[in-house]
């Protein structure tokens, strides 16, 4: 199936959204940080363009199922109500960004979770009793294609520091209170890479 894009706007900003037909496979916020390297990835795809110009807007939409479904989400999300199950997602990164991007998809809504709780939960999955770095928990947050659907708004410093997000602290402080968390307990950085 060919690759469908469309564009919704949200009280945060113009979001992106790809999907490959079944699956969201990207959401994006406008000026996301390495938003251009996987909206390029996401809509020319490893099989370069064989089935076609990807489907954009309204078309889009009719035509894919999981960016319909993806719509929906949303529309729920930012009317102030927990939006419930997942759209089908896809995602695409090393094995280990991957086991990140699930944990952070488990975290529930109005809560959060520091990059420090998802590095035990990965190390609670091993075999082998080995340890995960937060840090490196961190980078693989920062790489994740789906912004807002998988929460990563959602992961916060041990600290209590609203540190990294790659669509910017603003926005990372309007989701979290969107969703009712009391951002007042939280640290905004002044600076760093990701405000």
């Amino acid at each position: 199936m060919r690759k469908a894009l469309c564009t919704y706007d949200s009280p945060v900003g113009k979001l992106t959204l790809a999907s490959d037909g079944p699956h969201l496979c990207g959401l994006w916020l406008e000026g996301q940080k390495y938003f251009e390297e996987k909206l390029h990835l996401r809509v020319t795809g490893s099989e370069g363009d064989a089935a076609g110009k990807a489907v954009e807007g309204e078309a889009a939409v009719s035509a894919s199922p999981a960016l319909r479904a993806a719509v929906a989400w949303l529309d729920a999300y930012f009317e102030g109500r927990d939006p419930g199950e997942l759209p089908p997602i896809e995602l695409h990164g090393t094995p280990f960004q991957e086991r990140v991007w699930a944990q952070i998809a488990k975290i529930p809504y109005g809560q959060v979770i520091t990059y420090g709780g998802i590095a035990k939960a990965l190390a609670d999955e091993r075999d082998d009793g080995g340890m995960v770095s937060a840090r490196a928990v961190g980078t693989a947050v920062g790489r994740n294609p789906c912004s807002i659907i998988v929460p990563c708004h959602r992961v916060v410093g041990s600290t209590g520091s609203l540190t990294g997000y790659s669509g910017g602290i603003a926005r990372k402080v309007k989701l979290l209170e969107f969703e009712g968390v009391d951002t007042r307990k939280f640290k905004a950085p002044t600076r760093g890479t990701a405000l």
